[in-house]
């Protein structure tokens, strides 16, 4: 399924960002509940992200001149060199990944964690598994108060759209969704 993404990975000239390379308190922990819809009905799993680091403007800059010069093979050799800075947890499984961006959103944030493989393990040893889904994203609405959304990619392929801005092709048909996104730490 093919999708635009059209948050923090947008053109680089079109954010404006701060190099913010720690977080001014500290890790953030942001829980939500992913949702998608399956053969037998709606699936649903408490989702944990744990962002130790924000990457700074360089790696940033770094990671979008991957995208566009190697799209999905770019950004996830780009992300091989980046240490971890976080990871999400799902069932029970803890992924890391190498890319957290915030962004602020009228009275919130949009924080965006990338990570350089997919984090459900869809790879090439699976019977009928697609090539070419190298990364995995969580994008994370997190308002000013209550409760946000957001979106997760476990398996994905990116690229640059035809009006500048990242377009993101999910292994599965189906999107996940995330609900109740909160920050809890």
């Amino acid at each position: 399924m093919k999708r635009d993404l059209f948050v923090s990975l947008v053109s680089v000239g079109l954010v404006v960002a701060s190099s913010r390379g720690t977080l001014a308190q500290g890790a953030e922990t942001f829980t939500a509940t992913a949702s998608v819809k399956g053969p037998k009905g709606i699936v649903t799993a408490p989702v944990t992200v744990v962002v130790n680091h924000l990457v700074t403007d360089a790696e940033r800059a770094t990671v979008m001149a991957a995208l566009k010069k190697g799209g999905t093979a770019g950004v996830r050799d780009a992300l091989a060199k980046m240490p971890a800075v976080g990871y999400i947890e799902i069932g029970g499984q803890k992924d890391e990944f190498q890319y957290a961006y915030a962004r602020p959103t009228g009275d919130g944030r949009l924080v965006t964690v990338i990570s350089g493989k997919p984090i459900a393990h869809l790879g090439g040893n699976l019977p009928g598994a697609k090539a070419g889904y190298d990364l995995a994203f969580a994008l994370l609405i997190v308002p000013g108060s209550g409760k946000g959304s957001g979106e997760l990619g476990p398996a994905v392929k990116v690229k640059i759209g035809a009006d500048g801005g990242v377009v993101t092709e999910d292994y599965a048909s189906e999107v996940v969704t995330l609900s109740d996104v909160q920050k809890t730490k």
